[in-house]
């Protein structure tokens, strides 16, 4: 099934464009790549995106889904080497009613935990609070990603 798009596709511009590093793009596989999320939960979270535009994770065909588990597990292995965090969370959101920021694009966050890294700043004044830029991520995430292959 074919999910056409109309433009403005964050995630389709961004497999489009040749600027890895404007577009946070960390690694591209053959039919899934990942990038870093513009506006972080933590440092470190990435998202894993298929290269074909659907809504949602059914409509992958099984060579795009065993890769971008593939690509959440190297996600993982890279955040560990880089953040040392103490857990994970792993998901996607399905639809506007369930969260997903870019609904019609289906992908999977990879967001590194520790203990702690909630706190009033985050509860109450829903602000994020991050130790380093996005810039400096990125290159942390590029680098570890390229060590491992």
């Amino acid at each position: 099934m074919n999910h056409e798009h109309k433009d403005g596709c964050i995630f389709c511009d961004a497999l489009k464009s040749a600027n890895d590093a404007e577009n946070l793009v960390a690694f591209r596989g053959s039919k899934a790549f990942v990038i870093l999320n513009r506006y972080p939960y933590t440092s470190g979270h990435l998202m894993v995106v298929p290269n074909a535009h659907h809504p949602s994770m059914e409509y992958l065909d099984v060579e795009t889904g065993n890769e971008i588990m593939a690509l959440l597990n190297t996600s993982i292995r890279v955040l560990r080497s880089v953040y040392k965090p103490e857990g994970f969370n792993i998901g996607t959101n399905i639809g506007d009613v369930a969260g997903a920021g870019v609904a019609s694009h289906v992908h999977f966050h990879v967001v590194p935990r520790w203990s702690g890294d909630t706190n009033f700043i985050t509860t109450t004044g829903m602000v994020r609070v991050l130790p380093e830029e996005l810039s400096q991520t990125y290159e942390r995430i590029c680098q570890a990603w390229n060590k491992l292959e």
